[in-house]
C-alpha cells in the first residue's frame, strides 16, 4: 500500500506546475501576465516628454509631486485620472514616471490589463517582497456587471487583512469619474433590493483615490500649441499659417479635439515632410 501511495505522490508531483521563478526587477517597466503568472519586462516603454503635454499643467504639477513622494518613501496617494479620451491621461502617467526616474529616484511601473484585475493578489505578493517602489498601473479601467473585478480592486485601495504593500501605489485611468457608465448606476439602483447600498459601494469605490484628476477636451489654442511642441521637438518646419490651416481642417474631418487626434495629425505633417521619428 505505502508504495503504491508513493507512485501517486511522485506522479502528482510530476504533474504539477514548475515553481515559478523569481521575477528579475533589472528593468524600469513590466506587464503582469497571467497563466502562467509572470512579470514580462519592457525594453523600451512608449511614452513622451512631459513637457509636450500640453493643457494638463495643474494634473502634472500634482501627479508629479505625490509620484516623488512615493518614490522617496514618504506617504502618498492611489490616484484616479479620469475624463476626456485622448486627452493625455495614461501619456501622462508614463511621462511622470520617467521624469522621477530621470531624476535619480528608483521606481518601477508594472501594468495590469482590467481582465487581470482578479490575480492582483498575486501580483502583489511578488511585488511585496522586492526592494523597489512600483507604480502598478491599469489603464482604461471601469466596471460593468462583473463584481469579481470590482471587489479585486477594491481589495487593492482599501488593503484587505495584510494591508496594500507600502512599495506599491494605484495609477488608474478612466473615462468615467465613478468607473460605471451612467444608466448602469441607475439601473442598479432602481432595481436593488436594498437600494442605495451595494450600488452606492460600487460608486463609491472612485472616492478610495486620494488623487482625483480631471481631463477636459482642450481647447483650440492648446490643440495647436501640442503640434506645434511636436514639430519642434522632433524638428518639423512649417509655415504657422499652414500648420494652422491643416490642423484645423484634420480636427474637423474628425469631428474632435483632442491629444490623441494632435498627435495623429502630427504625425501625417511629419510623413509628408519626409520626417523620420525616431524614438
Amino acid at each position: 500500500m505505502s508504495d503504491a501511495l508513493t507512485r501517486i505522490a511522485a506522479a502528482l508531483e510530476r504533474l504539477a506546475p514548475a515553481p515559478l521563478p523569481a521575477p528579475d526587477f533589472q528593468a524600469e517597466a513590466f506587464v503582469w501576465h497571467t497563466e502562467p503568472d509572470r512579470l514580462e519586462p519592457v525594453a523600451t516603454v512608449s511614452r513622451v516628454d512631459i513637457g509636450l503635454l500640453v493643457g494638463v499643467d495643474r494634473s502634472r504639477d500634482t501627479l508629479l509631486a505625490n509620484t516623488r513622494h512615493f518614490a522617496k518613501g514618504l506617504p502618498a496617494n492611489n490616484a484616479l485620472l479620469w475624463g476626456a479620451r485622448g486627452m493625455g491621461k495614461s501619456s501622462l502617467v508614463k511621462a511622470v514616471h520617467a521624469q522621477v526616474r530621470a531624476e535619480g529616484l528608483d521606481l518601477k511601473i508594472v501594468e495590469l490589463a482590467r481582465d487581470d484585475l482578479p490575480s492582483v493578489s498575486r501580483l502583489l505578493a511578488q511585488l511585496r517582497a522586492a526592494p523597489h517602489q512600483f507604480i502598478l498601473f491599469c489603464d482604461d479601467l471601469s466596471f460593468s456587471h462583473d463584481g469579481q473585478h470590482y471587489k479585486s480592486l477594491k481589495a487593492v485601495l482599501d488593503g484587505g487583512i495584510e494591508g496594500r504593500p507600502a512599495n506599491v501605489l494605484l495609477y488608474a485611468t478612466s473615462n468615467r469619474r465613478h468607473l460605471m457608465p451612467r444608466d448602469m448606476i441607475e439601473n442598479e439602483r432602481s432595481t436593488a433590493i436594498t437600494p442605495g447600498e451595494a450600488v452606492e459601494e460600487k460608486v463609491s469605490l472612485s472616492d478610495r483615490f486620494g488623487l482625483w484628476l480631471g481631463f477636459h477636451p482642450c481647447s483650440q489654442d492648446e490643440y495647436l500649441a501640442m503640434i506645434r511642441g511636436y514639430c519642434a521637438a522632433h524638428g518639423v518646419v512649417v509655415s504657422d499659417d499652414r500648420l494652422q490651416a491643416e490642423a484645423v481642417e484634420w480636427q474637423a474631418t474628425r469631428g474632435a479635439r483632442s491629444g490623441l487626434v494632435a498627435w495623429q495629425f502630427f504625425l501625417d505633417l511629419a510623413a509628408r515632410e519626409g520626417v523620420p521619428l525616431c524614438g
